[in-house]
């Protein structure tokens, strides 16, 4: 479990609820039904009108990624192919195969297989370099949804908020329902402005960071499979393989 986007989550919106509560007001008056139809109906709305339903799924999908616990530290990544550049140039490439199964990181594994069935460096190469696209263009495509989201939510906001005035000036007669017309044109306008930037641009970015882990994870293993397959020392490679990390979290001599 991802518990950074937990404590978020919940700080965000405990935090405008406790705010609300400290000022003496009460829950009741910001759950406004009307408010919430308008806002996240309309939000929804425009969001599947802008996208196809295959970009919908991907963003759905990466809701349940921002809650899974990150992968494999980059660092210790960095360590098990160290040991397979000190294993490889000692017994021959083919001395990873019984290695393989152990392997847990599922594109590390699939680059090792490749490496040990005797694929050429530049295929390997190329074969994961369009795996990573793919995933940065899934990735874009799940975080361009929640901001989308984002920026529609604020706007359809202001709608709810003029429909909840234009109540108001139907109602001018009677001032028992003026109340609840200014209660949903200010709640919509807050709904709007809090679903984006308490859930759906916070969504947005930390997908876009997710992503960005992953590719560096990924672009690593590919250097470090190919520098193996190259035969170079375990020292080099442990040096060029750091080059990807912020120095506080690189590997010295195998030991971080």
């Amino acid at each position: 479990m991802e518990i950074t986007t937990i404590i978020g989550l919940v700080m965000g919106i405990a935090a405008v609820l406790g705010g609300q509560v400290l000022e003496g007001g009460h829950m009741g008056s910001i759950m406004q039904a009307t408010a919430a139809l308008i806002v996240f109906g309309g939000t929804l709305g425009a969001t599947i009108l802008s996208f196809t339903m295959s970009d919908l799924k991907k963003g759905v999908g990466a809701i349940f990624t921002i809650f899974k616990a990150p992968g494999e530290n980059p660092s210790d990544l960095i360590k098990i192919l160290i040991n397979f550049a000190g294993i490889a140039r000692k017994d021959g490439i083919l001395a990873l195969q019984n290695r393989v199964a152990d392997i847990k990181n599922h594109f590390m594994k699939r680059a090792v297989t490749y490496a040990v069935d005797g694929y050429e460096p530049a295929v390997i190469k190329d074969i994961l370099e369009k795996d990573i696209e793919t995933m940065e263009d899934e990735s874009a495509t799940a975080s361009k949804v929640f901001e989308s989201a984002g920026g529609f939510a604020p706007t359809v906001g202001i709608l709810g908020a003029v429909l909840g005035l234009i109540h108001v000036m139907e109602v001018m007669s009677d001032p028992s329902q003026i109340g609840g017309g200014i209660a949903v044109a200010f709640v919509a306008t807050v709904y709007g402005v809090g679903a984006a930037n308490l859930i759906f641009l916070p969504i947005s970015s930390k997908i876009k960071r997710q992503a960005k882990v992953e590719v560096l994870t990924r672009e690593l293993i590919i250097k470090g499979v190919i520098s193996i397959q190259e035969g170079l020392n375990p020292r080099i490679v442990e040096e060029k393989l750091n080059a990807f990390l912020e120095e506080s979290e690189r590997v010295v001599e195998g030991k971080k």
